[in-house]
């Protein structure tokens, strides 16, 4: 693996080395001192990551990562600054994938560089790897992003209002997410719910966001079926809300509840990426699974050579979200494929997920009663369907 760690301090370079020194068997390091050094070094050799600061002279970091991602969009693109100046970190939003604070000690770089590089290992594919690293958002329905933008440019935003439009869109909710837990906000816990992120932000970092740095955007390709993809989030919502009530039923640990929230409303993001870059075969895929009785992730790996589980867990890896949402969103329908053990967030998730699936069909045929047996949780799906049935009946009344 190609590493190039950027920054016009010496000291700071000299450190990294120092740090560093135990990656240099696995690790191909090249460490420039500013923008156009680290672009020179990649014109000759290509790299996997560009770890670099923000504020630097002449070519800063967002415009350093803005030449990456345009040159060479495979590449994974991590910020690494001290600067909490919201215009820098607005104009990273833009081209990095994951944002470090400085000063960042030498475990959560190393881990964090290995991590985004070992998720490459879901998809096995150049051109597809390419894609996902080239996204930094996902596009919106066109009548959820009217309504934000209509809001935003309002005399007077309702973050209440904001908060469920977000929540309302699949991508706009990966997107708050991934930035409001990132390091640039340093908040000491996960905040799993969008409209709690964006209460968070508060309305001018969001009018920032929106207006200024285009965070969000809308579908335009006319070939995608507006209500195919309504349906993806209305099941995820469903999911993940389902998802959080079983894990609070099971567990007393608040994060597990978090993850489980963020891994079900994620579940599906995957499908986005299809939606948005493979259009034609995302249509193929939707029409066969009208008229063939398979399971969507089958026709997937067919169609497409890959499923939305592997795409979608390759995207909120790199995005930095955390390692359990990452499992939620990878392992969802196969949760004995992944090595946590004991009740966890992924637990919560495929139950929500084959409960929400089912249609009221009580055999629940996309369970893993295996998975469930091994857990000794058996004796608990019958108060999760009561829990689904319990939220259905709100959701009719409201």
């Amino acid at each position: 693996m190609r590493v190039i760690f950027v920054d016009d301090e010496p000291n700071v370079l000299s450190g990294l080395r120092r740090i560093l020194r135990g990656q240099r068997n696995e690790w191909d390091m090249t460490f420039a001192d500013g923008g156009q050094l680290a672009l020179d070094a990649m014109e000759e050799v290509p790299c996997d990551v560009v770890v670099s600061d923000m504020k630097m002279p002449g070519m800063d970091g967002a415009e350093l990562l803005s030449r990456v991602q345009q040159k060479y969009p495979a590449t994974i693109r991590i910020a690494l600054s001290g600067e909490t100046d919201n215009h820098m970190i607005y104009r990273c939003v833009q081209h990095a994938h994951q944002y470090l604070a400085k000063p960042c000690n030498a475990d959560a770089l190393v881990s964090a560089v290995k991590r985004a590089f070992k998720l490459r290992d879901l998809v096995h594919d150049d051109k597809l790897e390419a894609v996902v690293a080239d996204m930094t958002a996902l596009p919106s329905l066109p009548e959820q992003y009217e309504q934000i933008m209509k809001e935003m440019q309002s005399d007077d935003p309702s973050l209440q209002k904001v908060g469920e439009i977000i929540e309302s869109d699949v991508a706009m909710s990966a997107k708050i997410l991934q930035l409001v837990n990132s390091a640039f906000f340093g908040l000491a816990r996960h905040l799993s719910s969008p409209a709690e992120a964006a209460m968070y932000l508060g309305v001018d970092v969001l009018k920032s966001l929106v207006l200024t740095t285009g965070v969000f955007s809308q579908f335009d390709d006319d070939s995608i079926d507006a209500n195919t993809v309504k349906r993806i989030w209305d099941h995820s919502t469903e999911v993940g809300a389902l998802a959080k009530a079983i894990a609070i039923s099971e567990s007393d640990q608040s994060l597990v509840a978090d993850y489980s929230l963020m891994g079900g409303l994620l579940t599906d993001i995957g499908k986005l990426v299809f939606a948005t870059n493979f259009s034609d075969k995302f249509a193929e895929v939707s029409s066969r699974l009208v008229a063939e009785n398979v399971r969507d992730f089958d026709i997937e790996e067919e169609v497409l050579g890959h499923s939305h589980c592997d795409v979608g867990a390759y995207l909120v890896g790199l995005w930095g979200l955390p390692n359990p949402v990452v499992e939620c969103v990878a392992y969802h329908h196969a949760p004995l494929a992944c090595a946590a053990s004991g009740f966890t967030a992924l637990t919560a998730v495929h139950a929500a997920d084959a409960i929400v699936s089912a249609e009221d069909d009580e055999e629940l045929p996309h369970l893993d009663r295996d998975y469930i047996e091994q857990l000794g949780l058996t004796d608990r799906i019958a108060r999760w369907l009561e829990l689904y049935a319990e939220s259905s009946a709100e959701g009719g009344e409201a």
